[in-house]
This record gives structure tokens, C-alpha cells and sequence, in this order.
């Protein structure tokens, strides 16, 4: 009876200290005090398994192991001892939720993100942290679960992945790892499955058009004079790489007149596929200034001389960008505008390219 005694006046300094504060995965939460004083307690000769018993019932076995594999040998007895009987298992998973489960924001899909900025500093506390929030998470019907894993916690990588976590994508300063919790299919969105790139059309009132000279090109590509390319940035909008990647190359202003074309390809860069959007761009500057760490060379080129070369004219390609280019410059064909709208969906702006209906809004004869 004094064991049981010492331990349910430590559970109520715990349940004391939880109902002042709720802190979640602390060094120096009182669950850890809790767990602490107990073990003290067994090297004075005392038992705590009789009270400890009561406050994990209703807790799986498997949760219990993975959260106290660390203090099993302190616990005494079976774990058959804390399967029995239900009371105390509604206070013991506040007890988890409160002192154990990692910080985490919950998703409109019925997932949890997890907070990275907030996560244990220590591998042992992290991988404790992770088992019990996985059971918990598990308990009140959660489903995806968001792990990302800054730069300077890599080492928790292999922690999570032991859990079952798999990977979903990794940037220059974190790596993002998911974990599906029902017995089902994932529905987790997969990573990123296109590359987005583009490609300015600049040509003057002189029927120049401005073009460049890669400095690193694939084989065969060697003295081709090309329009300028690139790929979009990040919450970049496709017209506006397309002028920035222009400026970035030669040093040209341009404003954006339309998309002329678009190419998907598939099985690209990293097995991704890609799309890339063929710009017409007005020129608003005539001076040349190359960025010499990726251009060779750059200049204005007569529209005739441009299509006249060998690697234009045998490739279908490039050879059916050209046509569409001239056509759009004779009026007889209209590319696609940008235009900003709102949608009630997500309450957000975006742009959508589209041909529209009246002429005064458009500069081409083909509308």
C-alpha cells in the first residue's frame, strides 16, 4: 500500500501540473518528472507498478512498448499487469496528448502537420515522441501524417523511417517525410510530377529576333543561336519568368504578349515530366549585356536567317514553333492571355491563359 501510495502522489503532481500548463515534449515536462520519481522510487525498494497499472489501461501493448522502451526495466512485472480494466485511460491519454505528442496543426483532410520548428532536440526524446504520437494520432482517427525534418535534425531521419515514415520530397533545407495511417490505399498527394519551363519569343520592328548561344548545351547544339530559356521559380508566374529569364540572359526588357504554344513531355530530368510554354514577348530595350556564366553570345538575328538553320529545319519541333511565331506575328493566329481572377474555391488570385471573346481586348485579326 505505501508503494501505491508514493505513485498516486506523484500521478496527482503530474495531473496537478498538467491541468496548470498544457506543454507538450519537454525535457522537463512532468510526465518525465513523473517517470523520473518513479524509478527513484524503485531504487528506494518500492514498487510502482500498481498505480502505474491503473494509468495505462485501455493503452495498447504495442503504443506502451514503443513509448517506454527506454524505462520497461524500471516498470516490474509483466506487461499483462496494465492490460486489464478501463479506468484511468481517458485521463492517461490526455496525460500522452499533453506531456508526449508532438506539436502538431491538424489539415482540412483529417491529417496532422507537425510543427518543425518545435520538435525534440534529443533522439531519444524524439523517437519516444514520435511512437506515442503515432499511437495517439492513431486513437482519435487521424489519417496523413506530415513530417518534415529540418536540415539540422537529419538524424532523426532514420527514427522516423524505422516507424514506417516514407519519403516525399526533400529541398535544400528539409526533407518531408509522410506516414498513412488507415489500413487502406494512401491518398496522400505524391511529390511534384512536373518541371515547368519556358522560352521568350522577343522579336523587333525590324523582324529581329533575339537569340543566344549557350555556354553548356547537349552535343550537336554546338554554334546554334537559340531563343532564351529557363525554368520558372518557385510562386513564379509563367510570364513572368518568361521576361525575367530574357533579362537574366541578355540584358533585354520585355513585356509579355501571349502564350503561343506549350510542349508536355514525359520521362525528362529525374523521370519527371515537363511542360514548357513558348512566350511571345515585346521588346522594350535594345542593348545587350549577357550573363557570361551561361551565355556564350547573344545578338538579333533576322527571322529569316534564325529558321533557315540546319538544326530548326530538321527538327518537327522547333520547326512548328516557328510556323505558329510567324503566324502570330501575320495576325492570323492568337495565343493565350494572361488574366488575374479570384476563385470562391480557396479565395485566392491566380492567372488563367486564355483566347478571349472580344477583339478590343485582343491585338491579333484572328479573333
Amino acid at each position: 500500500m505505501e508503494s501505491c501510495s508514493l505513485v498516486d502522489s506523484a500521478a496527482a503532481t503530474l495531473c496537478s501540473s498538467t491541468a496548470r500548463g498544457r506543454r507538450r515534449g519537454s525535457a522537463g515536462s512532468c510526465a518525465t518528472r513523473f517517470l523520473n520519481s518513479s524509478s527513484s522510487s524503485k531504487e528506494n525498494g518500492v514498487t510502482a507498478s500498481c498505480s502505474i497499472g491503473k494509468m495505462l489501461s485501455g493503452v495498447r501493448s504495442a503504443a506502451r512498448r514503443k513509448l517506454f522502451r527506454s524505462e520497461h526495466e524500471w516498470l516490474g512485472g509483466s506487461w499483462s499487469e496494465f492490460t486489464s480494466g478501463d479506468a484511468g485511460s481517458s485521463h492517461w491519454w490526455t496525460t500522452l496528448e499533453n506531456n508526449f505528442v508532438l506539436e502538431a496543426s491538424e489539415d482540412q483532410y483529417g491529417g496532422v502537420l507537425v510543427d518543425a520548428d518545435r520538435l525534440p532536440t534529443d533522439q531519444a526524446a524524439f523517437a519516444r515522441s514520435l511512437a506515442a504520437s503515432l499511437s495517439y494520432w492513431k486513437s482519435v482517427g487521424k489519417k496523413g501524417v506530415w513530417l518534415k525534418l529540418p536540415v539540422d535534425r537529419s538524424e532523426f531521419v532514420p527514427i522516423a523511417v524505422k516507424e514506417g515514415f516514407k519519403y516525399h520530397h526533400a529541398e535544400e533545407a528539409y526533407l518531408m517525410l509522410t506516414y498513412w495511417i488507415p489500413e487502406e490505399p494512401s491518398l496522400l498527394p505524391a511529390n511534384a510530377s512536373h518541371q515547368v519551363g519556358v522560352g521568350g519569343f522577343v522579336i523587333n520592328d525590324q523582324m529581329e529576333v533575339l537569340v543566344v548561344q549557350e555556354k553548356y548545351h547537349s552535343l550537336g547544339l554546338d554554334g546554334v543561336w537559340k531563343i532564351p530559356t529557363g525554368f520558372i521559380q518557385a510562386s513564379e508566374e509563367i510570364y513572368t519568368g518568361a521576361i525575367r529569364e530574357v533579362k537574366e540572359e541578355t540584358g533585354v526588357d520585355t513585356e509579355f504578349v501571349d502564350v503561343v504554344a506549350f510542349r508536355h513531355a514525359h520521362n525528362v530530368a529525374f523521370q519527371k515530366s515537363d511542360l514548357f510554354f513558348m512566350c511571345m514577348l515585346r521588346p522594350l530595350s535594345n542593348a545587350i549585356k549577357i550573363d557570361e556564366t551561361e551565355i556564350q553570345a547573344a545578338k538579333w538575328m533576322p527571322l529569316e536567317e534564325l529558321v533557315k538553320q540546319p538544326f530548326i529545319q530538321e527538327d518537327h519541333m522547333f520547326q512548328k514553333i516557328m510556323d505558329i511565331c510567324i503566324q502570330r506575328l501575320r495576325k492570323c493566329y492568337c495565343g493565350l492571355t494572361a488574366h488575374n481572377l479570384v476563385s470562391k474555391f480557396d479565395g485566392r488570385a491566380s492567372t488563367l491563359y486564355y483566347n478571349v471573346d472580344e477583339p478590343e481586348d485582343v491585338n491579333c485579326d484572328a479573333a
